[in-house]
């Protein structure tokens, strides 16, 4: 999982929880470990302990309740803008974060890893992969622009980049290394992000 998201598993309240609650609580953890593909309906049933008729209820596909996932997910998203005692540069290197290596296997982004699993066969699920997606770069490009980056859009993509390309390629190999390479970068980039920074290094380099 990412470094900006918390558990994939919906929280539990006082007493029992619902039916709902129960299908997608095991939907959330199938789905992430074992994969949107791999796991069918008839699993998460005997995990939530319900029929397939209750499942059917209240989540009428396979599609909805995918959707349902993912939705949670982004209530759990943490917004990188968030956190204003910390300026936007501590906010940009928080999302950089390398994970403690766990007893699981990393898993990488749940909203990456539905997307190529939906590929054409869930458009549905892939426009909304697609939308959060755009807003996590327009979020990145915020903070650059309240850093004073002299192109804050280029930087902001070139951040997104780093972070999708990081949590990726850990979840590749298994390996908390790209995190540490994609957070060295981006500290390289902020300090040449800004005019007064380019500035600097342009009189240094005529001294």
């Amino acid at each position: 999982m990412t470094t900006t998201e918390k558990s994939a598993q919906p929280p539990r309240g006082s007493g029992r929880p619902s039916p709902r609650d129960r299908i997608l609580s095991a939907a959330a953890g199938l789905f992430y470990v074992e994969g949107i593909n791999a796991t069918g309906v008839e699993l998460i049933a005997s995990e939530a302990g319900v029929s397939k008729r209750t499942l059917y209820k209240y989540f009428p596909s396979k599609v909805t309740l995918v959707e349902q996932y993912l939705a949670y997910l982004r209530e759990m998203v943490v917004d990188p803008r968030g956190g204003q005692a910390d300026g936007p540069r501590e906010r940009l290197m928080r999302l950089f974060t390398i994970p403690e290596p766990g007893d699981g296997r990393l898993r990488g982004c749940p909203f990456h890893n539905a997307a190529v699993e939906a590929a054409s066969a869930m458009p549905e699920v892939t426009e909304f992969v697609h939308t959060q997606k755009r807003a996590f770069a327009t979020a990145i490009v915020d903070l650059c622009r309240d850093y004073g980056a002299s192109d804050p859009s280029l930087l902001g993509h070139q951040i997104a980049l780093l972070y999708e390309g990081a949590a990726a390629l850990s979840t590749s190999l298994d390996d908390v290394e790209p995190w540490a390479y994609a957070r060295t970068t981006v500290e390289m980039l902020l300090d040449h992000a800004r005019p007064d920074a380019r500035a600097t290094a342009s009189a240094a380099a005529r001294a």
